[in-house]
């Protein structure tokens, strides 16, 4: 997986573009930050990394004046930033993302439920009356980026499935934590600080709701509410992810993408600076402020907050006398047993009861070895755990004695998931094990499951040439190639036989699968060739009213396609893409012709290439 260039990286060298382009960078410079504070903590210089970051720095505007130490303003005021953009994510995954099907979010939502209360119950557990019980949120939450930092490090060769997964379940892990900081860990509160900011946040909804979209409006109040809401006592981190979840997400009109289009063809045939003025403004506004947020403020984030963070809270002195208190500590041991255990059993829980109940199905081909590593992986609490280590605890033995357990429990957790995907992965499954002997995937070149009666077809079965293509309907190239294949079936007539499997590539295209079940419910009715036209014609209104509209089209009544009966094809569309598997599929489309699959280019030449080079074979 890929990190989208932003404005911040592209003027670095190729290089370092290539390693920051990646979810293993950021993990990496996390890691280094960690082992730089625990080394200087431990060093003759330790002195200073305690003196540094209680370096009072004061702001004055006027008579205004906010006054905090430097860890207190990477805790209190970056940290709410990194909170601001993981609440632009989460308004993005229930608006355009994995969260929208309900079948998707079902598995990964009790999974982190499970992974939330297990924790705690454990931490409590074994701290119960004790000076360290108020600790119980410690070991609740896990550390996203790490997390799949970890995943592209150790993990599967192909984990898209279990990333998106372990997304669907961060999402929920990050609203219940920030819940617990809000609810728990909120000491006094001053009512007219806080009056005042959800008075300013009730303003920002009000201006949204009009319609006004002034950035820098909106940057004063949010930092008006930050330093009200520093004021009254309530963590900041709390309102930056609710104004993050404001941020404006939208599917681009299809008017709107078309003008992108013919402006930057415009600008193609004549590159005038008022033609490309015009297709960059366009452009912009086609693109929700969401999105365009998350790209600027990822690698901020990513390599900046969040090091930083590490650096002023890991620094742990890990002597001796240390050690050993961390050794016979039961806040340690419940962090621990929290992280380790509670995280595991809590995931692997919580998704079988969504499973088994029949609540939701997982992403993609993931099974039950990779989910099970995943769940592993999910114990890696760092930079959360730490976060509410900082605010669980007024007494220094009792915070150290807790970071010594989220190191060791976090180590323990990766560990975990690292043998897990060596002994436990399923070889039928998406991926294979990580490992340097491990050989390149050798892909099938033939169709594995022969053309039957089972299968949807055009043309006579005679025909000299079958072409079977495996495709998804809310995929892009698959639309582009649609009328490419109304063209070669109209041109070959009878020399042609077109079989259509379905291939949804749940990851990447949420609604997908639910149009493949809609398009196997019309079939059912003798309408699936209409509704495959309408899908592949209306590619960008595939949600439940999308469908509704398309079976009207076709003639059928909308509830038909929306209900739960659509449900009953799950195993025909699950079935496609076992033989999809099988036969060597691993994106869309891909065609096989005359039962051998086709290398060549997604265009109507090589495709027409192709077939006649089938016909030439025949006649020989």
């Amino acid at each position: 997986m890929r990190l989208p260039a932003s404005t911040a990286t592209r003027s670095l060298p190729r290089a370092v573009q290539a390693f920051l382009a990646t979810e293993a960078s950021s993990t990496l410079l996390l890691l280094a930050a960690t082992v730089v504070a625990i080394v200087w903590a431990n060093s003759p210089f330790t002195a200073s990394y305690e003196t540094l970051w209680h370096t009072p720095l004061a702001v004055r505007i006027g008579v205004l004046e906010l006054e905090l130490d430097l860890r207190h303003w990477i805790n209190d005021g970056l940290m709410a930033l990194f909170f601001f953009v993981v609440g632009m994510e989460v308004s993005r995954e229930f608006t355009l993302g994995e969260m929208r099907d309900r079948r998707m979010v079902a598995v990964p939502l009790l999974a982190a439920l499970g992974g939330l209360a297990l924790p705690a119950v454990l931490y409590l557990v074994i701290n119960a009356g004790g000076p360290g019980a108020i600790g119980w949120g410690i070991p609740i939450a896990t550390d996203t980026a790490f997390v799949l930092g970890v995943l592209a490090l150790v993990g599967p060769r192909c984990p898209d499935p279990l990333r998106v997964f372990l997304l669907t379940l961060a999402v929920v892990d990050d609203v219940g934590a920030i819940g617990v900081v809000a609810i728990v860990y909120t000491n006094e509160i001053s009512v007219s600080a806080l009056v005042a900011a959800v008075v300013l946040f009730v303003l920002v909804l009000v201006v949204r709701r009009v319609g006004i979209r002034w950035a820098p409006l909106f940057t004063v109040l949010a930092v008006a509410i930050w330093v009200l809401t520093v004021e009254s006592g309530l963590h900041p981190t709390v309102v930056g992810l609710a104004l993050g979840a404001l941020v404006r997400v939208y599917v681009p009109p299809d008017v709107r993408v078309l003008r992108v289009g013919e402006l930057a063809q415009a600008f193609t045939r004549n590159p005038t600076p008022e033609r490309g003025h015009a297709a960059r403004r366009e452009l912009q506004a086609a693109v929700p402020p969401n999105e365009r947020l998350q790209l600027r403020l990822h690698p901020w984030t990513s390599y900046a907050v969040i090091p930083l963070f590490a650096l002023a809270n890991a620094g742990i002195p890990l002597g001796a006398d240390t050690l050993a208190r961390a050794a016979t500590s039961p806040v340690t041991h419940g962090v621990v047993a929290g992280l380790v255990v509670g995280k595991f059993a809590g995931v692997a829980l919580g998704s079988w009861v969504g499973l088994r109940s029949g609540l939701g199905s997982l992403p993609g081909q993931l099974v039950w070895g990779q989910l099970l590593g995943g769940a592993a992986l999910a114990g890696i609490g760092f930079t959360v755990s730490l976060f509410i280590t900082e605010l669980a605890f007024a007494e220094q033995a009792l915070r150290t004695e807790a970071k010594v357990g989220i190191l060791a429990g976090s180590l323990l957790a990766a560990i975990i998931g690292r043998v897990i995907f060596w002994l436990a992965w399923n070889r039928g499954a998406v991926c294979a094990p990580p490992g340097e002997d491990t050989p390149a995937e050798q892909l099938p070149d033939t169709l594995a499951e022969p053309v039957s009666e089972h299968d949807h077809v055009l043309g006579p079965e005679n025909a000299t040439v079958t072409l079977v293509e495996y495709a998804d309907y809310e995929c892009p190239s698959c639309g582009m190639m649609h009328p490419v294949l109304h063209a070669l079936r109209a041109r070959y007539e009878s020399q042609l036989r077109f079989v259509f499997r379905h291939y949804p590539i749940d990851s990447l295209h949420p609604n997908a699968r639910r149009a493949a079940l809609a398009a196997e419910e019309a079939g059912a009715q003798d309408r699936f060739w209409q509704m495959h036209e309408q899908l592949f014609t209306h590619q960008r209104q595939l949600d439940t009213d999308g469908l509704a509209a398309h079976a009207e089209q076709v003639g059928l009544p909308a509830d038909v396609i929306t209900s739960r009966r659509v449900r009953r094809h799950m195993d025909r569309v699950d079935a496609d893409i076992a033989s999809g598997r099988a036969s060597g599929v691993r994106g869309t489309p891909t065609f096989f012709v005359n039962g051998r699959r086709y290398e060549g280019g997604n265009n109507t030449m090589e495709l027409t290439a192709a077939i006649e080079s089938a016909l030439a074979e025949s006649k020989q």
